[in-house]
């Protein structure tokens, strides 16, 4: 039994770490992304009923990618022989039709069949490729996601689906969807070109910025952080940095991440409630991340003119990771970044996080017309965040009648059950 289970944790951690490259090296040769997912998963399922038995072999991902070639090869020889089959029977029937040995595409070849093994030295392309293809403009951001998590983080339906609190059947759909509609738009599996790349590797970007902001901030659920999905995101993003090293958002990105992943360990209690920034421990932010993430931003520095909107964020986190304190947070800088950042990349929530900023840093009255702006209102209906901001400001401003309505507006708006139970606590506190 204990060898059973160490042969299933053998299959699931290897899977981890080596499926991107897997399920990459196969679609390079088949040039079938749909196809090679599905030889990679047909290889894990193969994996899980052998390893346990049979013991961890010693080239795990060797193991694996051995048999998805092979699952290939016979995938292969099947068609070529269906298609001669069809050829004689077109001849019967007076026809023409495909000369006996012409399988529409070529068989595997002696050199074909060497090139379906590992290859080391086109890993990195074939990973690269495999998350451009994941996130391809013509599908939803939700397939995308989907998509990204299964065949580059190795996730499966159930995990993905319990991390974004949807069905199983519901997560199995969209890629099913996407692999149907990548086939039908006949999406090469390669990376883009210099000229194409840098707007499509803004798709990548944005999707692993979901993942994550979806992991460090659950909009649902019972948990205030999933920190499996966090974590995924920020290796993906750290493969992503090293395979697109001059492009300075990739380590923009990247510092954001793990600057922001550092106060994870005081955000939460053991019991699970949220700690506030004012409230946390600063003494158990992880120092380690954080000196991980200062030198991310100082490559997105060096490497580009000026940082992006992923840049800036991080340098928003940094300044909250070198501050001893919420008093003493350059919140005058942090104005400042998110000024920059509203021109860089416009949008509600960016004017909501700079209204707190102003909070911070010049009181409550100045920062309360920005909440007020009707566009913010209009655009952030349905959203619980305004109503907490403004709640905060009111309160703070002594209005505690006008606080204590938009906190109770917050609480019917909020969608994560800790979350929601913070907001009731502060409702309560106002009496």
């Amino acid at each position: 039994m204990a060898g059973g289970r160490t042969g299933r944790h053998a299959v699931e951690a290897v899977w981890r770490i080596e499926s991107a490259r897997i399920v990459g090296t196969l679609a390079r040769v088949t040039r079938d992304f749909a196809l090679a997912e599905d030889l990679a998963q047909e290889a894990l399922a193969e994996a899980l009923v052998t390893w346990p038995r049979e013991g961890v072999p010693r080239n795990p991902a060797g193991w694996l990618l051995t048999v998805g070639r092979r699952r290939a090869i016979d995938a292969y020889r099947r068609r070529a022989a269906r298609d001669e089959r069809y050829a004689a029977l077109a001849r019967d029937l007076g026809e023409g039709g495909v000369a006996a040995g012409d399988t529409g595409s070529a068989p595997v070849t002696a050199a074909e069949d060497a090139d379906l093994l590992w290859d080391p030295d086109r890993v990195d392309d074939d990973v690269l490729a495999l998350m451009f293809i994941a996130c391809h403009p013509t599908l939803s951001r939700e397939a995308s996601v989907a998509l990204t998590l299964r065949v580059v983080g190795g996730l499966g339906s159930d995990e993905i689906a319990r991390a974004f609190l949807v069905p199983t059947a519901t997560v199995q759909a969209r890629i099913t969807r996407a692999k149907k509609t990548l086939a039908a738009a006949r999406v090469p599996f390669a990376v883009p070109s210099a000229e194409d790349r840098r707007e499509r590797l803004g798709s990548v970007l944005s999707v692993l910025y979901l993942v994550f902001t979806e992991g460090s901030s659950a909009t649902s659920g019972s948990e205030w952080i999933r920190q499996d999905l966090a974590r995924e995101a920020i290796r993906l993003a750290r493969i992503l940095a090293r395979l697109v090293p001059d492009e300075p958002e990739t380590h923009g990105l990247l510092a954001l991440f793990e600057l922001t992943a550092a106060r994870f360990p005081a955000r939460v209690r053991e019991d699970g409630e949220p700690v506030l920034l004012e409230q946390q421990d600063r003494r158990r932010w992880d120092r380690t991340a954080i000196r991980r993430g200062r030198a991310a931003l100082a490559r997105a520095t060096r490497v580009g003119r000026g940082l992006g909107a992923y840049g800036i964020q991080a340098a928003i986190a940094e300044c909250h990771a070198v501050a001893p304190s919420v008093e003493e947070t350059n919140w005058e800088r942090i104005v400042l970044l998110y000024e920059a950042l509203g021109r860089l990349a416009p949008s509600p929530i960016v004017e909501l996080n700079r209204a707190v900023a102003i909070s911070m840093s010049q009181g409550p009255a100045a920062a309360l017309p920005i909440v007020e702006n009707p566009v913010v209102v209009g655009r952030l209906a349905g959203s619980h965040l305004l109503p907490s901001v403004r709640g905060e400001l009111l309160t703070r401003l002594g209005r505690t009648d006008e606080a204590r309505r938009e906190f109770a507006l917050a609480v019917r708006l909020c969608g994560n059950e800790r979350e929601r139970d913070l907001l009731e606590r502060k409702l309560a506190a106002l009496g």
